[in-house]
């Protein structure tokens, strides 16, 4: 049986991959398919993939298209999510901060350097017209734990992360919730190294059929809303509201998705350079 190592981030998103390996789906095919968590996020993936420890990821977009380009052996085999990912802007309760522009030139709590919370910060940055090398300072929470013990305590001024994720926080006032900052281009993708894909492509391709196979029907499952709220800890009405929201994928990046993300990164020089799409995306 062949044994892949995939990881994610321990958030409802990745709940149709906990369906798929609880039916033993990928077991049927012959495949062992064994998930790890990372809830520090993009950053800790990216290093897990480059040190091998896992075979591929469900991973944010911007942070592997920047890893791939700064030489991270992976390519992106398929969206994963096609919405972007809506993150809050987030400060501890007790700070003084009232808005957002208030938090220019403060310091932004990020999960680690190459992260989605550190490369939307950028993002932020951008959209309100502050200037990245001055107004730009960062304190490494490694995760969301990290942010609701370090915020209160003057860990960083402001926390960027998935907005949802961060609600039950912001109801029990460890949180406030200041704005948005949506991703301008798909949210998830589903990476793979590339030496991986030169060994054994029909797993890897398996496994896409089949995790395709459930998102394509996931908003459909009887009860799949009071499941994702009891799992995760979220109230039932913000369960909804973040599915009517959100659409999974059974696409590759369009070329110009691509070309827009690599665009925006050079722009923020958060990549020296672009690649030719066919150094990030593999096609079955």
């Amino acid at each position: 049986m062949k044994k892949i190592q995939i990881g994610g981030v321990p958030e409802h998103f990745n709940l149709p991959w906990y369906l798929t390996l609880r039916d033993k789906s990928y077991t049927k095919e012959g495949i062992n398919l064994r998930w790890k968590d990372y809830p520090g996020g993009t950053g800790q993936m990216c290093k897990a993939l480059r040190d091998k420890e896992i075979d591929m990821a469900v991973i944010l977009t911007e942070g592997m298209v920047r890893d791939i380009v700064n030489g991270n052996e992976c390519k992106i085999v398929q969206v994963f999510v096609k919405t972007p990912l809506i993150w809050g802007i987030h400060v501890a309760n007790n700070s003084d901060y009232t808005s957002v522009d208030d938090l220019k030139g403060t310091q932004a709590a990020i999960s680690r350097y190459g992260s989605g919370s550190h490369l939307m910060a950028y993002v932020n940055a951008e959209n309100n017209g502050w200037d990245p090398e001055n107004d730009l300072d960062f304190a490494v929470i490694k995760n969301l734990d990290g942010a609701v013990e370090g915020l209160p305590n003057g860990n960083g001024d402001y926390f960027m992360w998935e907005k949802f994720m961060t609600k039950p926080y912001v109801d029990n006032e460890t949180f406030r919730l200041l704005g948005e900052c949506p991703t301008p281009w798909p949210c998830f993708v589903i990476a793979v190294r590339n030496d991986v894909l030169e060994e054994d492509p029909e797993s890897i391709q398996k496994i896409v059929e089949i995790i395709n196979i459930t998102t394509e029907d996931f908003k459909d499952i009887p009860g799949i809303d009071t499941m994702i709220a009891n799992r995760y800890g979220q109230q039932l009405e913000d369960v909804q509201k973040w599915l009517s929201l959100t659409e999974w994928s059974q696409e590759q990046l369009s070329d110009k998705e691509l070309e827009s993300i690599q665009n925006q990164l050079l722009k923020l020089d958060l990549i020296k350079s672009k690649l030719q799409k066919e150094s990030l995306l593999h096609n079955f």
